[in-house]
């Protein structure tokens, strides 16, 4: 059952990763002024604290935004949400459930698509590039949160 569950994470990286290739047109956005950060997409800031309460249920050391909802460039009409999700070592024994339950609650949440990394390396050089430009951390589990 163990390597089943490997397989079914390795697939899900893999078809997440070619989406977002193809959707980020591997172009890396250009910010007119790097030293200042861009505005958190507006829904991000609104829902804050229930993400954080969603990353300590589904196990997650630390969330990160990238994309149009990290660098300024939000469209409430059109524009998902991409994130990259790093779990706690205990996560990780069933990681295809966490991943997933964190997913779906996430969308529910945000009422909107939403794209999830892990934090393994991204191979592709160009992708990479393009969620390094402008991934930002949303969560990030407090040593008080530790069990």
């Amino acid at each position: 059952m163990q390597s089943s569950e490997n397989a079914d994470d390795e697939i899900l990286r893999w078809l997440l990763a070619s989406r977002l290739a193809s959707r980020l047109a591997l172009q890396v956005p250009r910010r007119d002024n790097p030293a200042m950060p861009a505005a958190l997409a507006q829904p991000l800031i609104d829902h804050r604290e229930d993400i954080a309460r969603l990353c300590r249920a589904y196990g997650v050391e630390r969330l990160e935004v990238f994309g149009s909802a990290a660098d300024g460039r939000f469209n409430s009409e059109r524009s998902d949400f991409d994130f990259i999700a790093t779990f706690k070592p205990e996560a990780q024994t069933s990681i295809a459930r966490h991943y997933l339950g964190l997913a779906e609650a996430l969308e529910t949440l945000l009422g909107r698509r939403v794209d999830l990394l892990t934090n393994q390396p991204i191979r592709n050089p160009h992708l990479r590039k393009a969620v390094d430009a402008s991934r930002r951390d949303l969560y990030v589990r407090a040593t008080a949160e530790a069990p």
